[in-house]
């Protein structure tokens, strides 16, 4: 007893120890080890209203696994050149700032050239050339807008409020048009005449996917959503085919994707290798691009393409061997895409698409066909690219820094 208080600082000091080396083990262990603990197991989704969406027949799932060398090697080469090029060759690559006000909503001008946006400075809607000159679309000013649906022929936008106010414009004709607050996930026809949306209605029967007229007009419901309105995505298909898409998992690393048409149609599903459906239509609406995420690629988001159209829905699946987010992509005709490339993509990015917030981006082309990919652009700057656009011409790719919010262009021939 003598000798335990004539050493108890010391038992004290050695307790203490042991107490914070086992406290900081259990951290580390729990938030910065390289695996990813899962549940064995996963619960089913069940359509507790009674009126989900109905089931579809079972597309057939052929899987294509690219050949050997159509990867990403594990590090990419230091690009040769020390000063940028001016055009892109695969190297380092001049980035040119187009504006110096942060935008909303970038999108390609009807003359296949310019870009039209939203300035969240002042509020107005503009027109940019390839120069940087902006002219004002409409003196009409929208304060606060934080989101925007166009039209493919651009003369129609959905405005979405912070409040849940939603309008449409349209700026051939200066003409606003308030619709229902509860109506949400909007999307034009491929000839701008329709809208599709979501319409969440208090109760969950009374929750419905619907169409419009493009002035919201002439309302028709197509489907019952009930409980399950956040595995519906509204996306009219470019050849009129379908106009959204809902997902019913099957396991936790796979799902099944449904299209709905508007007409009742019984169309095959897909299954899909991962979970985070982020979905992209080619430009003749018969392939889709989506991202996925899963334990058997760590959970980051990655890139797939396969047969979206007819008989043929699912099959000729592809894993692009990419790791990035559909939307960060964009179709250059209907077999290329460009895409953004994180340099490092830590694990649990798919899970948390925040952890690359601030990642270094590089530029890709991707023959979707062959799956052939080649490094295209790194940019001379730090930038996060987001709302990628290509000229029609094919000689500009502008895209929105999403830190900075500003546009900017990389000249691709």
């Amino acid at each position: 007893m003598n000798i335990f208080f004539k050493y108890k600082k010391l038992f004290l000091v050695l307790i203490f120890l042991t107490v914070t080396i086992g406290f900081g083990y259990l951290l580390y262990s729990l938030f910065f080890r390289q695996n990813i603990p899962i549940s064995p197991t996963t619960p089913k989704i069940v359509d507790t209203t009674g009126v989900g969406l109905p089931s579809s027949a079972t597309g057939p799932g052929q899987i294509y696994q690219p050949g050997a060398g159509t990867g990403l090697p594990t590090k990419e080469p230091t690009p040769i050149a020390s000063e940028p090029s001016e055009v892109a060759r695969g190297g380092l690559t001049e980035v040119t700032k187009i504006n110096n006000t942060k935008t909303l909503s970038s999108t390609l001008a009807a003359n296949g050239v310019d870009l039209q946006y939203y300035d969240k400075n002042d509020g107005k809607f503009y027109r940019i050339d390839k120069n940087g000159k902006a002219t004002a679309i409409t003196d009409q000013i929208f304060h606060n807008v934080e989101k925007i649906t166009w039209s493919a022929n651009k003369n129609k936008a959905i405005l979405e409020y912070p409040d849940g106010a939603n309008t449409i414009y349209d700026f051939n004709l200066k003409k606003q048009i308030t619709l229902p607050k509860h109506w949400e996930d909007f999307e034009f026809s491929p000839d701008g005449d329709n809208v599709i949306m979501k319409s969440i209605g208090l109760d969950p029967n009374n929750r419905w996917l619907a169409i419009s007229n493009g002035d919201g007009s002439m309302v028709r419901a197509l489907e019952p959503l009930g409980n399950r309105g956040d595995t519906v995505y509204p996306s009219w298909s470019p050849n009129n085919q379908t106009v959204a898409m809902y997902t019913e998992g099957v396991d936790f690393n796979r799902q099944k994707v449904y299209f709905v048409g508007l007409n009742d149609e019984n169309f095959k599903s897909m299954t899909i290798e991962g979970r985070g459906f982020e979905s992209k239509w080619s430009t003749e609406g018969d392939r889709l691009l989506y991202s996925v995420y899963s334990s058997d690629n760590n959970y980051k988001p990655s890139l797939w393409v396969a047969n979206a159209v007819g008989d043929t829905i699912g099959s000729g699946r592809k894993n692009l061997k990419i790791d990035t987010w559909a939307d960060k992509c964009v179709y250059n005709g209907n077999n290329d895409i460009y895409c953004a490339v994180p340099e490092n993509l830590d694990k649990g990015a798919g899970l948390f698409p925040e952890m690359a917030n601030y990642t270094k981006d590089r530029l890709y082309k991707i023959d979707t066909r062959t799956g052939l990919k080649k490094l295209v652009a790194v940019p001379d700057a730090t930038y996060n690219m987001s709302n990628l656009i290509v000229s029609d011409n094919g000689y500009y790719l502008y895209f929105t820094d999403k830190n900075s919010e500003l546009l900017h262009k990389i000249k691709l021939k």
